[in-house]
């Protein structure tokens, strides 16, 4: 289409898409995006469940336990890179084109993972694994988004951040079975885990077929009339599917655009920086302090049980699943309160309510009293809170910026807070473990902060968005004054 094509419109779509009743529909929606959190839960999991095996000759590749930190900071460098690149890719060519795209360079990626017999050849696989994810992330959240309606965003957005722990529990299992060497041999077993992982991947990407572009993007990108035809198909499935009658949307929810071919870097930058720079700030502060978090703990909470611990190799994966459980049912159970009491209160009491327990935890257990069991509790407890803040960093930094920034802005947050925090995290922690209980308690101290940190700056920075437009909680970039 040419730039000529483009013109002034004015539409009800964000309005008549909020308006709409939970239906099945809503659901396809569900599982074919959210469904690829599982898929990162398992990617982590595996790498840091199976990270003692892989330092053994055995396993046919040899690594060091700094070699297994720098395999999670290559994955999480390439989750940063694909956010940023297919980031931007999303908000210019669509939602779908891109979700699409990612999730089969997840695919490709995962399935050369299995097939590692070098380090190198191993780190090159983590790394294209963790771009297909990073491009997911934005691609699949600002969709979610815009195809969700409004009053249940908040506990949609969780949910689905949060199913990433389904992937961890999963991951958690599989592996206990696949590092049994009697059952499978040293350097077969570890390759199996992501063999499976790619079938996981190909089941989604079926279902994924179905879930359609979004409208929004449609009309700022001269489709209006296509988005029309589309939303009008969708209102008339929820209604066969509800059986309820849907109301008109007035004229009052109606909006003028000038539609736009794609938005550059430099305005991405200027919108962030000059118009919103407290969210800018809110953005970076949530994602760096989880970021940290859960990428030091994860990838390698397997090495602080079996090198300081001393629990089993096949063992030790068991201790993730209830931690998993932990995590999933945080968003699950306090979801709906994102959207009632609201984000403000929520996710400050989710941020600094897991720090405070995390430097009870990391007191603890630099004075030796936690055992493996013990740890594990306290893990469970801690990341029941934190995991609800983790997913509403991803609903914040979707839902405060403009729609033809959404998909690079949260590239952009994701990117920066997880290069900040999820790469100097695990090299860290390598370090740690090695250095001993009393070190990786400090560690515990240092992600305690960051969280508290980042909870304090949602108390004054924080943006009232639960039940609201994405439209009114930021004015779209192609909005005109006459709207």
């Amino acid at each position: 289409m040419s730039t000529s094509d483009l013109k002034t419109i004015r539409t009800r779509i964000p309005a008549r898409m909020d308006r709409l009743p939970w239906s099945r529909w809503h659901w396809m929606v569900v599982v074919g995006l959210g469904t690829v959190w599982i898929l990162d839960g398992l990617e982590v999991t595996i790498v840091g469940a199976i990270g003692s095996r892989l330092t053994e000759k055995s396993s046919g590749l040899g690594l060091t336990s700094g070699e297994v930190g720098l395999a999670a900071a290559v994955y999480v460098a390439g989750a940063c890179a694909g956010a940023l690149f297919f980031g931007y890719l999303t908000d210019r060519f669509g939602r779908k084109k891109l979700f699409m795209i990612t999730l089969g360079l997840y695919l490709l990626a995962t399935v050369a993972t299995a097939f590692s017999f070098t380090p190198v050849f191993f780190f090159a696989c983590r790394f294209f694994t963790g771009a297909g994810i990073g491009g997911e992330y934005s691609a699949i959240n600002s969709a979610i988004d815009e195809l969700i309606p409004a009053r249940r965003r908040g506990v949609v957005d969780l949910a689905i951040n949060g199913s990433y722990w389904l992937g961890t529990a999963f991951g958690a299992v599989l592996t206990v079975f696949l590092l049994n060497t009697a059952i499978f041999p040293a350097n077969l077993g570890w390759r199996l885990a992501f063999g499976l992982g790619a079938v996981l991947g190909l089941t989604i990407l079926l279902v994924r077929r179905n879930v359609p572009e979004s409208p929004r993007w449609m009309f700022i990108h001269g489709l209006d009339e296509d988005a029309e035809t589309q939303v009008a198909e969708i209102e008339q499935q929820v209604e066969e599917q509800t059986g309820d009658h849907l109301d008109e949307v007035g004229d009052d929810d109606e909006i003028e655009i000038e539609q736009r071919r794609s938005t550059g870097f430099g305005e991405i930058v200027r919108v962030a920086l000059s118009k919103y720079p407290k969210r800018f700030v809110l953005g970076l502060s949530l994602f760096i302090g989880q970021a940290f978090l859960y990428n030091a703990v994860f990838f390698t909470y397997a090495l602080v049980l079996t090198k300081l611990l001393h629990v089993p190799d096949d063992v030790a994966p068991w201790a993730l699943v209830p931690i998993a459980v932990g995590n999933f049912l945080g968003p699950v159970l306090l979801g709906r309160l994102f959207d009632s009491i609201g984000r403000r209160i929520m996710i400050s009491v989710s941020y600094i309510g897991s720090g405070v327990l995390l430097v009870g935890t990391g007191i603890l257990f630099d004075a030796r009293i936690l055992d493996a069991t013990w740890l594990t509790v306290c893990w469970v407890i801690v990341f029941f809170l934190a995991s609800a803040g983790a997913s509403s960093a991803y609903l914040t930094v979707s839902e405060i910026f403009p729609m033809e920034t959404r998909a690079m802005a949260i590239a952009f947050f994701y990117a920066v807070g997880t290069a900040l925090g999820g790469i100097v995290g695990p090299l860290l922690f390598g370090q740690f473990v090695s250095m001993g209980i009393s070190a990786v308690a400090v560690g515990y101290f240092i992600g305690a902060g960051l969280m508290i940190a980042a909870g304090l700056v949602e108390v004054f920075l924080g943006v009232d968005a639960e039940n609201r437009s994405l439209e009114d909680v930021a004015d779209p970039l192609s909005k005109t004054t006459a709207s």
